[in-house]
């Protein structure tokens, strides 16, 4: 099973970026999203059903980020819009057969982070 995540760079406030991460390797699978600021912890953004493309979010990107799947269904996207400086954090996407949306303990298998940053 392999990830490889893309995407990140910089953004002014209020800016998008889109991740993407394929997969290969796993099917069906869900893809969580995973970020980790300087000096915080690792949070999970979101997660994303293959099966049933049923999505999940924390609260504090609802309505700002979006899980997508793209025509060739081996990659999801995370597209992130009105960024905020408080997003700015590597982001990692992992995937399993039935994770636990937030609990990055329930992923056996993860990609390499990407760097988003956020700034004026």
């Amino acid at each position: 099973v392999q990830l490889q995540a893309s995407g990140g760079g910089s953004a002014q406030p209020g800016g998008s970026l889109r991740l993407s991460c394929a997969v290969s390797g796993l099917d069906p699978y869900v893809i969580g999203w995973f970020r980790q600021a300087p000096g915080k912890q690792v949070e999970g953004v979101g997660c994303f059903s293959i099966s049933d493309s049923k999505t999940h979010y924390v609260d504090s990107v609802k309505g700002r980020f979006a899980l997508s799947r793209a025509e060739a269904k081996n990659t999801v996207y995370l597209q992130m819009n009105d960024l905020k400086p408080e997003d700015t954090a590597e982001y990692y996407c992992a995937a399993d057969l039935l994770p636990i949306c937030y609990d990055k303990r329930s992923y056996d298998y993860w990609g390499q982070g990407t760097l988003v940053t956020v700034s004026s």
